[in-house]
């Protein structure tokens, strides 16, 4: 059975495949660029493949979706039985995906909504589902879209990085602000603020900074409900820790995902990571 409106998101979502599956949520992929070779996350290139090359120093670079392949992916929405698209994206500060999407939907043969989420990662992701659910329920897009910037609004999302320096290679964060980092040996905690990614607080020791990390996600969860997604590249047992801890420590909690992060998003903080998205019902 067609849905009347799709969702469409972006490969940065990190929503489980079978969740995207269960829901009819469609992700266009990004592209990693490794010295001159372009591949599309999730298909052609590994959170592995992508970290041994960072920590091989190789040159990695990441690109938008053409406006051509978000238009494939309205007229196949639209071939489905959708009457209606609810696209739903990064921070436009960090990307031009949205920016690609608004081209296609000039063109495309339903209306589609594109809307900048202002997030990403799991925190785009809870966004793309919270549409979805409104759309199984019989909703409209307008009512999606209202699901979706209502679940951005009371997200948070908080990140530890080994170091700042793919952030700063990637223009994600400002060379001063690196720099800071590097010469004070801290570690950085960043937090997403705006759609953009700030500096939240240095630790001295990534042992204190993970600590640390805990002890943000237990108060801004609160006894609220609340998903917890935790994120991390080429660190799985730091984010199991991790995940088991807030298990005990959030008493609200609904569910919790623990997974890699994508191509894409490991490409600009590195190997080390640990997220955490905190995203209250």
């Amino acid at each position: 059975m067609s849905r009347h409106v799709a969702i469409v998101t972006d490969s940065t979502a990190y929503l489980p495949q079978q969740t995207m599956e269960r829901h009819g949520i469609t992700a266009v992929p990004l592209t990693v660029v490794i010295g001159d070779q372009a591949l599309e996350e999730g298909t052609e290139i590994s959170a592995r493949s992508l970290a041994l090359a960072l920590q091989k120093r190789r040159s990695v670079t990441t690109s938008r979706p053409s406006p051509e392949v978000f238009a494939a992916a309205y007229r196949a929405a639209a071939e489905a039985g959708a009457s209606g698209i609810v696209s739903l994206h990064l921070s436009s500060e960090f990307s031009g995906t949205y920016d690609a999407a608004v081209l296609a939907a000039r063109g495309a043969p339903v209306p589609v909504r594109v809307v900048d989420t202002g997030m990403v990662a799991m925190a785009l992701g809870f966004c793309a589902l919270s549409a979805a659910e409104v759309v199984d329920a019989g909703g409209t897009a307008d009512e999606a879209v209202a699901a979706a910037e209502k679940r951005a609004a009371g997200m948070s999302a908080y990140f530890y990085v080994d170091t700042l320096d793919y952030l700063r290679r990637g223009g994600r964060i400002g060379a001063a602000q690196a720099l800071l980092g590097s010469a004070l040996a801290v570690k950085p905690l960043l937090e997403l603020d705006g759609g953009r990614i700030e500096m939240l607080e240095k630790v001295r020791t990534a042992g204190k900074a993970i600590a640390r990390l805990e002890e943000l996600v237990a108060e801004r969860a609160g006894t609220r409900r609340v998903d917890i997604a935790v994120h991390h590249l080429a660190a799985p047992d730091r984010a199991d820790r991790l995940a088991e801890r807030l298990r005990t420590r959030v008493t609200g909690l609904a569910e919790l995902h623990v997974s890699e992060v994508g191509a894409v998003i490991g490409a600009h903080t590195g190997p080390g990571l640990l997220a955490v998205v905190v995203a209250p019902h």
